[in-house]
């Protein structure tokens, strides 16, 4: 019995080590991409940029040049300067949403999928929030609390804590019919320690993905909420908020929107190749093939 836990509840598939993750060519270069967009938000004011904030005549819808390298925008702010700095807003709202939707989505799908009652009850209300649009519950819940990087973060949680619950919950009721897990039960394993060593290490895989993938959504929901004018406020320096003010003047100054849109595209392509990359090297069926 020993063997059998020992040999289905590890976190990785047998004879896969995190050289062989690293090495998968999508995860490779999305991981590159995301670096590149981490070092850029983390390094901002050291890139030649300068303050997002500050506005100059001489800048006014200036197109890009060796002096400026991304143009002006319509206030005369430094397009380059913005989309750097940018890149914090966006990475912030995509780790903080994916952090937090995880740890309590997997809280909730542990326990509905081994508590009756919460089962019951919980999970009928997660079901009538997906049932909302997320964008729609985000700015509805925006409009609630006003616009701040903070109220976003929380509404695009809301909206994809049932998701992750839901998936932990099919997860945990499939393994409940699984022998090792049985056994554990029937030796008295304590409720605590069945969930911490043999349910938890099996939920990981599928939550890495998941976690991809809510990073990837929450930029864009945060960029679309931005676009509207429901999510960061307008003085604030973000993708969404600089391609909502470019699309006024596309036709005589593109680069407004070109530069963050393209900001914009590479990182959810970097994370949504990582997620794939991911989904290849965990799933047994995938690594098969």
């Amino acid at each position: 019995m020993n063997a059998t836990v020992a040999s289905t509840t590890g976190s990785a598939p047998d004879g896969l080590s995190l050289r062989d993750v690293l090495r998968h060519p999508t995860i490779a270069i999305g991981g590159s991409i995301m670096l590149i967009m981490i070092a850029a938000a983390l390094l901002a004011p050291w890139l030649g940029t300068v303050d997002p904030q500050s506005l100059s005549g001489a800048r006014r819808l200036k197109p890009p040049s060796t002096d400026i390298w991304f143009g002006g925008d319509m206030v005369g702010r430094d397009v380059y300067s913005r989309t750097v700095y940018g890149a914090r807003i966006s990475l912030m709202v995509g780790l903080s949403v994916a952090a937090i939707s995880i740890t309590i989505g997997l809280t909730i799908g542990l326990l509905a999928g081994f508590v009756r009652w919460v089962d019951a009850i919980v999970m009928r209300v997660m079901d009538g929030l997906m049932a909302i649009p997320s964008i729609l519950l985000a700015v509805a819940l925006i409009a609630l609390t006003g616009a701040s990087v903070a109220n976003v973060i929380l509404a695009i949680t809301l909206s994809e804590v049932p998701r992750v619950s839901r998936l932990v919950r099919s997860t945990v009721l499939s393994l409940k019919e699984r022998p090792f897990v049985e056994a554990a039960i029937v030796v008295g394993t304590p409720f605590p320690a069945l969930l911490w060593r043999h349910i938890l290490p099996n939920t990981l895989a599928p939550l890495l993905v998941q976690g991809s993938y809510i990073f990837a959504a929450a930029v864009l929901t945060e960029a679309a909420l931005s676009f509207i004018g429901a999510g960061t406020p307008p003085e604030v320096p973000s993708w969404g908020n600089m391609i909502s003010d470019g699309r006024l003047v596309f036709q005589i100054a593109p680069h407004l929107v070109i530069f963050p849109g393209v900001a914009l595209a590479l990182t959810v392509l970097a994370v949504n190749m990582i997620g794939d990359g991911l989904r290849d090297v965990l799933d047994p069926n995938f690594r098969a093939r």
